[in-house]
């Protein structure tokens, strides 16, 4: 008999990309074969995942980006993407199908459900996405990353956790070295695309500093690709020695090595931070959709592992008193690392896992 087949269904932003890698990367340990269905955005973010994957670029749209021309469009084109889907999943015959969120989950989780096929979701932060939102009564099953997750009323989930990459599980049991009279990192990142509030705050705030803290600090900035130049030239002229890029390939090796990270609350960033175990300074995006990523800083921030900062309250002096705070204590810098690490779950790839499993095993070929 061949392996059994998995596929992963996942919109185009790291948020849902990297714990669908760390899915793909567990089934194949197991004797799996995994289909990836994703569009050109999250193809971007394939370069990482294990060659054994199958990537299928779906057509997919969204309503929530656009004028009126792509508006009316998106439709047809998740419609074309559905009916695609349908006729692979009729050759293939997946044994699970798995939606990580994001448009271009659509067609493949249609398709699951018109062919009755086992199927799942997984819900990254603390309130579900709007697509997530749609199928959460369509599935046999509802895995949740954040706990509690906001779910629809007769919604049961399981919490799993956030499933970490295998190069962020590899930094887990790296120690913490806490702030000290030797040169500290400072870890700058704002998603997949950067986020201009945090290139301009966060530099003129270090440049505050006092003096003898400000000369021991090194800083990783991503920022925006139109950020890059004006970012660098800044801490240049202030005499701040700083590694500024639009995208760093390494993040988990960066932020072992940092003594504070200075981000926003996407799921995987507090994945990332609670499996590795650093202090943080979090930037939830005010526009994010229901507020989830302040939800999704609410357990660090609980915990007493990381500041929050609201967008409307993050300014430049308020936040040089923060970074001092943390930089200047080297044991509550050390109980932030810690704290942080308690709240991580570096088995929640194992436990999503093992959902999959039992759905192959028990519910195959029957509807919810």
């Amino acid at each position: 008999m061949s392996a059994p087949l998995l596929v992963i269904a996942a919109g185009g932003t790291g948020g849902h990309m990297f714990p669908a890698q760390a899915l793909a990367e567990l089934m194949l340990t197991r004797g799996w074969r995994v289909k990836l269905s994703t569009d050109a955005r999250g193809a971007r973010y394939t370069q990482n995942f294990p060659r054994e994957v199958e990537i299928e670029q779906v057509g997919a749209a969204t309503f929530a980006r656009g004028g009126l021309s792509a508006k009316v469009i998106a439709p047809f084109r998740i419609g074309g993407g559905v009916a695609a889907a349908v006729t692979r999943m009729m050759r293939d015959r997946p044994s699970v199908v798995v939606g990580f969120g994001g448009y271009p989950s659509i067609p493949a989780l249609s398709a699951a459900t018109v062919l009755k096929l086992p199927r799942m979701i997984h819900e990254q932060n603390g309130v579900l996405g709007r697509v997530n939102g749609l199928f959460a009564r369509r599935v046999h099953a509802v895995a949740c990353g954040n706990w509690p997750t906001a779910l629809p009323d007769g919604v049961e989930a399981i919490h799993t956790g956030n499933p970490v990459r295998r190069a962020v599980l590899d930094r887990s049991g790296a120690a913490y070295i806490p702030p000290g009279d030797y040169p500290m990192s400072v870890l700058v990142i704002g998603g997949s695309q950067g986020a201009r509030i945090l290139s301009d705050v966060v530099p003129p705030a270090i440049a505050e500093l006092p003096a003898e803290l400000r000369r021991r600090v090194r800083v990783s900035h991503q920022a925006r690709e139109e950020d890059v130049q004006r970012v660098s030239t800044y801490y240049a002229d202030e005499g701040i020695d700083a590694d500024v890029q639009t995208f760093f390939a390494d993040v988990p090796t960066r932020m072992s090595e940092a003594q504070l990270v200075i981000c926003r609350s996407g799921a995987s960033t507090i994945a990332d931070l609670s499996v590795i175990g650093r202090p943080s300074i979090l930037v939830p995006f005010a526009a994010a959709a229901a507020d989830h990523q302040t939800a999704n800083a609410r357990g660090l921030v609980d915990a007493g592992a990381a500041i929050m900062f609201p967008e409307s309250k993050f300014h430049v002096t308020t936040l040089s008193q923060r970074i001092a705070l943390v930089l200047g204590n080297s044991d509550g810098a050390m109980r932030m690392a810690h704290a942080a690490r308690d709240t991580g779950v570096p088995d929640a790839a194992e436990r999503l896992a093992g959902v999959v499993e039992r759905l192959a095993d028990g519910q195959k070929g029957t509807d919810s």
